[in-house]
């Protein structure tokens, strides 16, 4: 397990002076690169081997929201890899020990040369050390989309969405789809299913479909084939 302490930041609230979910996204993105850059085997060593780590999956549930200036505890733990899969946990804790926030995510190991996903290397498989899951309800990885939605206005792919590996990064998806909100909802829970990258200068094209204390956004592209899939649950 790796773990690291913090604050939260101005920067990092909403307007009430509550985390944002997408504050909490980027700590648990950047615990899991912490992680890995300590074991050796982070982004220098990605690239030298033309390989990065890409995200599938997401599962984020929140417990409670943190507040300006709240101290934080960090931690993410992989728990098994399969073939090009790797899996990992998060928790996020107060000062108390307490979880404001856990989740789990699934990683593919790209080949970003050939495009296609890569077997796990031995040295990478020798530097991680596997911990328990975390004793969570698992959701499937794949998100239905519902047969009836909502088309609205279309959107460029700008350049802060990009992240080193040259295409939307995994957090801005979860930034596009929460525009799509009901007025006053509060994120408890969000799954994200994300199924090709999306470049700069490509078009988004956004369909939404809601139910009681449920959102769904696809982030698609002109054939409405999703770039990534977004399910918000609201807090009950």
């Amino acid at each position: 397990m790796y773990s690291f302490e913090s604050r939260v930041r101005y920067s990092e609230v909403d307007s009430e002076g509550y985390i944002t979910l997408n504050a909490v996204l980027d700590y648990f993105q950047d615990c899991s690169s912490f992680h890995s850059e300590e074991l050796g085997v982070g982004l220098e060593f990605l690239m030298k081997r033309k390989l990065a780590w890409v995200l599938s999956c997401w599962q984020v549930e929140i417990s409670r929201y943190p507040v300006y200036g709240e101290g934080i505890t960090v931690s993410t733990w992989p728990y098994d890899f399969k073939g090009f899969l790797g899996y990992r946990n998060f928790t996020m804790k107060d000062r108390k020990g307490e979880i404001a926030a856990y989740a789990n995510s699934v990683w593919v190991l790209l080949d970003v040369e050939k495009g296609r996903p890569a077997k796990i290397l031995p040295e990478m498989l020798e530097a991680y050390e596997f911990s328990p899951k975390f004793p969570m309800e698992y959701n499937s990885r794949k998100i239905q989309l519902p047969e009836q939605m909502e088309m609205h206005e279309t959107f460029p792919v700008h350049k802060y969405h990009i992240d080193t590996n040259r295409h939307v990064n995994n957090g801005k998806y979860v930034s596009m789809a929460q525009e799509y909100l009901p007025q006053g909802f509060k994120i408890g829970k969000m799954r994200t299913e994300y199924r090709k990258a999306a470049v700069y200068g490509d078009i988004i094209h956004p369909f939404t479909a809601e139910e009681p204390g449920k959102t769904v956004v696809n982030l698609a592209d002109e054939q409405g084939k999703p770039y990534a899939v977004v399910e918000l649950e609201e807090r009950t």
